[in-house]
Formats: C-alpha cells, structure tokens, sequence
C-alpha cells in the first residue's frame, strides 16, 4: 500500500522523523518497504502568471512571454509550449535554478540564454520536466489562484515523502491512510484524529428496491440515491494528487471519490448511474451462463460460486470486486446510487483470481472490510459529491441499510502466563492491558487473564495467539531480550568413510556436468510414464496445475531441463541434480524429521546428450553412449566399485537398462530414455541418464596402507571363448575368485572378439553365440621373485575358475 507521508501525520502526527517514523512503523510489522520523496530535488522554480504572449519573431513554434513572478518587473521568456497562453498560472524556473537531472544523471541549470535572436530570461517547466509526470503535453497549469512567487515546492506540496508498505493478509485493517495512523496512534501515543461524518441533508424521499438473497454472500448492504449531479465537475488538484500519490490515476470526480474514500477510510463502495438499472436490485449469488462487461472492458461469464449484483434484467455488478460497464457513470449521468455494503471475506476470496485480473476493492473485502460503518462512509462519499459534483438542484435521499447477517462479536482470552513465554520475557498484566488498550480493544481483566472483545474492523483477533502478537508489536519486537541458546552446539563431523553432499557435486561437476535446482512439484503424467508411479503424492493447494504432485524420480525434471535447453538450439546438455524424492512408506513413524506415511530420501541423477566432448579438430565427433555415463558412474562412485546388471525401468530402454549395484545391493539405475519418451518428448537422440540413492554414493572407501613390493611383476595374458551372454562383471568376478594365494594382483579385460557370422544352407547370416574375451593378469608376491612355476600354477588356476564358473574354453 502507496500514501503521502503528509495525509497520515492529518490523522495522526507524532514528533518523530520520516526515517523515525518508518523504523517505528516497521518493528511493529507493517513493513516499510520504501520511502521515495514526491518530487527530486530542483530550486528556485516559483508560480508565475503569462501577462503576455506573442509570436516569436524569427520561429513559428515559439512564443516571447511575459512573466509575472511576483517582482517588480515581468520577465521574457521564450516559450514552445502549445499551451502557452495569456491569464494561465505555471511554473516558473528563474535565472539560477537547478532542474532535476535528466537522463545523462547531471542537473540542468538555467542561465539568460538568446533563443533565435530573442533573449529569454528563464524557464517554463512542464510536468516532465519536473519529474511530477510523464505527461509532455504542454505546461503544467496551477490553480488560478496560485500565489505569485511561491515555491512550486511548497504550493504543490512536494516536500513530502511516499511511504509503501508491505502489509502482511492479518493486517487489513491497515489498507487505509487512517487505518495506518490508527496503528501510529497506538505505538507513539500521539492523539488519533478521528474523522467526522455528518450527515447530509435529506431533500427526497426517494428509495431503490435492494433485495439480499444471499446472506452468506452479503451481510449488509446500504446504499442512497443522489439527484441532480454535475458529472462534467472537474476533481479539485488536491484529491487528485493525493490519488495519484496512491498510485491511483484520476478518471472522473464521481469515480475519483469513491477511490479517494477508499484509500482514506479503507471502504470500497461503488456509484451506480441510477437511470440505467432497471427496477430493483437483488445482491445474490450468479447463475450458470450469465455475463457480464467489466468497468476494464472485458467481459467475463459468471457461475454460482460467485457473487453479483443483479437488476431486473441483468448482472450489473461483480460483488465486492467490480463494477459493470452498462451502469457506469458518464458525462451524461444525472442521478447516481452510491452503495457500500459489507461482503463476506470467504465469498470473495480467489473470485477475482478466477478472471485472471485483481482489484482494490477484492482486495480488501477478501482480507475483511468493517461492516459496522457503512452508513457513516455513504456520507462521507454524499458530502463529497455535494462538495464537488453538486448543483443548486442537487438533493439526497434517505439512506436504505439492509443488515441480514454480521459477523457476531466473540471473545478472545489472552492468559498473560501464555503470552510471557512465547513472546520470550517476563510481562506483567498491566502491560497486557496497555497495550490492547492502546491499540483500542476492548478489555475486562481478571488474576492472569485478559478477555477482549475485537472490534468490528479487526478480523484477524480470533485466537489467542492473535492477541499475544498484538501485545509484541506494541511491546516492540526490537525490545525483546537477546537471549542466547541454553543447548549445547556440537559440531557434526563427517567420517573418513563418508563425504559431503558438496564434494559429491564437485566430483559430478569435475566430469563436465552443469547443476540444475528443480521444483519438488511436477506434472504427474511424469510420475505415470517416466516412474511407472500410478498413484503419486498430490498436493492439496497446487500452485499451478502442471505442478500437482510430488515426484518420486529426478528424471521427470531433468528431461524438463534438456527440452528447454534444446529448444533453445543447445547441441549439448550435461546436467545434474541432488534433489529430495518423495515415496509412500506406510513404515515411517512421525518424528522430528520425517512425515508419518511418507519416506523422504535424497537422489542423485544425471542426463547426457548430444557429443561425448566439445567440439575439437584433434578428436573425431561421437555421439554419447551408454558406457561414457556408465564410465561416468564409476568415476562418481570410486573408489568403490559397482557392478552392473540388466534390468528394467519405466523411463529406460528395455535394453540398455543397468542397475547399479554396490556390495549386492541395487543403489540406482544407468541406461538410455526408452525410444517412446524420446518419440513423445521430440529428442533427435537418445539422452543417457542416471538416478541413484544419494546416501549410497556418499559413502566412501577408507583408503589402506599396503606395502609396495619390491620385486618386479609378471604379465600374463589369458584369451577364452564364453557364451555371448557373459558380462564382463561375472568375468572379473570369475578371475578374482580363483586360488591364486595372494599373487594375483590385478585383472584387465584388453579384449573381445566375435566371428564373423556364419551362414546357413540359405545363405542367411547366424549370430555366433560364443565370444572371445582377453584378460591381462599381473602377479607379483610380496616375499620373492615368481618363479616360472608359481607363474603357470596361477594362471591354471584362473583358467580353472572360468572353466568351471562360466563354462568358458581356453581359445587356441
């Protein structure tokens, strides 16, 4: 919320500076967001009067004026201004002044300067010029009766300061100038000026037919007719400042009222042309089908969760959020209906959300608007329309107030027990009560106990805990006691068996990958097709409907990642994410740090596409492939090494599929996307993706000390034939298992060689079933030399142990 400084210190002015009264403001919860003056700064631009203006002698589109500015003498100025006329009241920037800086940051000082031959003595200023307005037009044209040679500063009032603030939804009360001063009021105990509503004279006995059939919708609703109204009236320069300091632009007086009793009193109301309803009116809930064009020019269609204002024929109105262009005033209007009514914050809440557009008025009346004082605001609004629309015809009717339903008044007990410890520090009761007293609540009290009865305009006050805050702001939070923690800190120290969830990132970063950070919420055709998760955690208040459930896999949003990133022509994608999972666990118990019902673990996933390296002249260009992530998986994990086996996964090719597993059990999977998501999703290639446990991977191998012998190693090599099915995995662990008495020390596979195939009696090509692996072995003995039957009695006993494991034949 927007307001000048100068219109709340009308209500209440405390002996406190802007910045003073901004610190107070904010440690009381009504954040100061910013403070921005009215105007920069500029000097010696004063009121002057054109007493003259004739053409410039040598330029069509100039004008020699001359200027009263209050001295002795008139001034020449030369003038382009298309409103530059005889009898107007304008800025005047004398020979001197400093304007404000314009776009190059420096200030523009004005000195007697010749303009086409003509000697010009100053400056007339428009609104731009001045950094009031965007609005180039021409001069800016003061009051009539501006005085001569005053300060534009001080007849515009633009030493003033603009206060917004950042109004939590419990504050609504405070969505108004006065609300605000109320609240200064009560933190700095200077007096409160409390508005006067007299009432108008009633001249008519005029009356609208208002039917409430929807009390759930309105609790009450007044409203009066106004005959005989000037709607061509101009709104006087100051309501149309103060609105414009409110971020809220002038339109017409009649509308400019309503808006200025708005921000002033917190009342939205609304003014009816009255000769365009037709019949009676009657505030219900809409039905299917029926529209209505909005006071902004769309048009919306309307149901029955939301509320209008109907006459006999159509909607005219939405209820508490907008009016309707087919009873708006205009130029021509004669007699208006000026309503206020109180609406039921819940019928109101999200309505205007719905249309995809908000108000000020929605606003407010969904945060709570006071119901008790509508008829004392529709006279505030009647006076204000005499004042500025009025004519000698102009007369009021009586006021017509309907209450069907208020809010009934309940009580809240505040035990002061309760409110010193969780507020923090010892209070007393007395300063319980000073502080809802002060903040104007009515209070009875007995031993340790504090019953108030909220007034109409406090919606929030319903709990307790609604009361003890109150009591804290008024206290000052600034003033509460810096109390230091009584728990012992101990620092958590990982183990050397155990690394952070940040050197895990390093490591996936250091093989060339970028981190991604994704929303825990997802669309859940993801959760069905790329988790195979038929029945996925929904969200009860999703914030957008491809947001509403929680992901059970990484994937889903990795792939979200690479679409948007090969939408944008990128060639190649290397991402990450270390990101919580959210699985159904009938298992898990409520504790400090788990959700009864649901296991909540921690993943690692990758996605690779496009290149295996940055383009380069010196390597040839690849396309990644399964073994470059499965490469990249036992970098990830190492020194720990997983083995690989084939399996299945909703989001991966049936072929290309691995689980990972580590000491037997399955940590994660490694493969390629299955070829109808990358149909679905339009991917030209394959991406090769990873998801593991990430708690898993941060376990680590505790490196120990081995004595480096001092003998030289043996290579031997070992070349076998194997059926086609044999992994390299059961390979190695086929090797390493053999009875080589510790002289066996390390086993790579250097080779596999398959025939070509062979054909059949058809000539049709058959796959060979066998396959030629070629294993490198070093030996080497910590106490002596190998000798040469140490040698062959160990790679007897390898080949023994593939012979006899994998059924393999020593290739000739």
């Amino acid at each position: 919320m927007q307001f000048p400084e100068s219109w709340l210190r009308e209500f209440c002015n405390p002996p406190l500076t802007t910045a003073q009264l901004s610190e107070t403001l904010t440690m009381a919860g009504l954040e100061v967001e910013e403070l921005k003056p009215v105007a920069p700064p500029f000097t010696k631009i004063v009121v002057g009067e054109i007493k003259e203006a004739v053409q410039h002698p040598n330029a069509d589109r100039l004008r020699v004026c001359k200027v009263d500015v209050g001295q002795a003498t008139l001034l020449d100025i030369v003038c382009g201004a298309p409103n530059a006329r005889v009898g107007i009241r304008v800025p005047v920037a004398l020979v001197g002044a400093e304007l404000p800086p314009g776009d190059d940051g420096k200030p523009f000082f004005i000195k007697v300067g010749k303009l086409r031959g003509v000697e010009s003595q100053g400056m007339l200023c428009s609104a731009r010029e001045l950094k009031l307005a965007d609005d180039h037009g021409g001069l800016l044209e003061l009051a009539s009766d501006a005085p001569l040679g005053q300060s534009i500063r001080e007849h515009l009032n633009l030493d003033d300061t603009l206060f917004t603030l950042k109004l939590t939804p419990n504050l609504a009360h405070c969505l108004s100038v006065y609300g605000v001063a109320r609240e200064v009021a009560a933190l700095t105990g200077a007096p409160l000026k409390s508005p006067d509503f007299p009432v108008v004279t009633v001249g008519c006995s005029d009356k609208l037919p208002v039917k409430v059939s929807a009390p759930d919708l309105c609790g009450r609703f007044s409203g009066r007719i106004v005959r005989n109204v000037n709607p061509r009236a101009s709104t006087p320069q100051w309501m149309v400042d103060r609105l414009a300091r409110c971020g809220q632009r002038s339109v017409t007086a009649l509308v400019d009222i309503s808006n200025y009793v708005m921000f002033e009193l917190g009342r939205p109301s609304h003014i009816f042309d009255l000769e365009k309803i037709h019949g009676s009116l009657d505030v219900r809930w809409g039905k299917q089908g029926e529209q209505l064009k909005l006071l902004n020019g769309s048009t919306v269609t309307v149901d029955d969760k939301v509320g209008v204002i109907a006459d006999d024929q159509q909607v005219e109105s939405l209820a508490g959020i907008m009016g309707g262009d087919a009873t708006a005033v205009s130029d021509d209007t004669q007699h208006v209906y000026v309503e206020a009514a109180f609406w039921w914050p819940k019928a109101i809440a999200g309505r205007s959300r719905r249309f995809n557009f908000s108000t000020d008025a929605g606003h407010r009346f969904e945060r709570g608007v006071d119901p008790c004082q509508t008829v004392e605001h529709i006279e505030r609004i009647s006076q204000l329309i005499i004042d500025i629309c009025g004519t000698a015809d102009t007369v009021c009717s009586p006021i017509d107030d309907l209450q069907v339903n208020l809010p009934a008044a309940g009580t809240v007990n505040l035990r002061v027990a309760r409110a010193s410890k969780v507020i923090g520090m010892p209070l007393t009761q007395a300063q319980c009560v000073d502080a809802l007293t002060r903040l104007g609540l009515p209070v009875t009290q007995s031993d340790g106990l504090i019953t108030v009865v909220p007034p109409s305009y406090r919606f929030d006050l319903q709990i307790e805990e609604d009361l003890i805050e109150e009591v804290a702001r008024m206290v000052g939070y600034n003033n509460l006691p810096h109390t230091p923690p009584l728990a012992p800190i101990t620092a958590k120290i990982l183990t050397e068996a155990q690394r952070s969830p940040f050197a895990v990132r390093r490591a996936i970063a250091a093989l060339g990958y970028q981190e991604t950070i994704n929303f825990s919420f997802v669309e859940e055709r993801w959760e069905h097709e790329l988790a195979g998760n038929l029945n996925p955690i929904k969200l009860l208040n999703p914030i957008a409907s491809q947001m509403s459930v929680m992901r059970s896999s990484l994937l889903g949003s990795l792939l979200q990642v690479l679409k948007f990133n090969l939408d944008r022509k990128a060639q190649r994608v290397r991402v990450f994410e270390l990101g919580r999972v959210f699985l159904r666990d009938s298992s898990v118990k409520n504790t400090d740090t788990t959700v009864e019902g649901f296991h909540q673990p921690m993943r690692v996933a990758g996605m690779v596409y496009g290149r295996t390296d940055e383009l380069q002249w010196d390597v040839k260009e690849k396309g990644v492939d399964f073994f470059d992530v499965k490469g990249d998986v036992d970098a990830m994990l190492a020194p720990r090494k997983p083995t690989f086996s084939p399996a299945a996964h909703p989001a991966m090719h049936p072929g290309r599929c691995a689980s990972v597993l580590l000491d037997g059990v399955v940590i994660g999977f490694v493969g390629e996307l299955h070829p109808k998501w990358r149909q679905a999703y339009d991917l030209a290639q394959a991406p090769i993706m990873f998801e593991l446990e990430l708690d898993a991977v941060l376990q680590r191998e505790v490196p120990v000390y081995k004595a480096v012998t001092k003998h030289q190693g043996v290579e031997r090599d070992i070349a076998i034939l194997v059926d086609e099915k044999v992994t390299y995995a059961a390979l190695m662990e086929a090797v390493w298992a053999a009875p080589t008495a510790g002289l066996l020390r390390g086993a790579v596979l250097f080779d596999v060689y398959r025939p070509k195939p062979a054909k059949d009696p058809d000539g049709v090509a058959v796959a060979s079933v066998e396959k030629s692996m070629a294993v490198r072995m070093t030996l080497n003995s910590q106490e002596t030399t190998l000798t040469e039957d140490q040698i062959d009695t160990t790679v007897q006993a390898v080949l023994i142990s593939l012979i006899s494991t994998l059924g393999a034949r020593q290739r000739g």
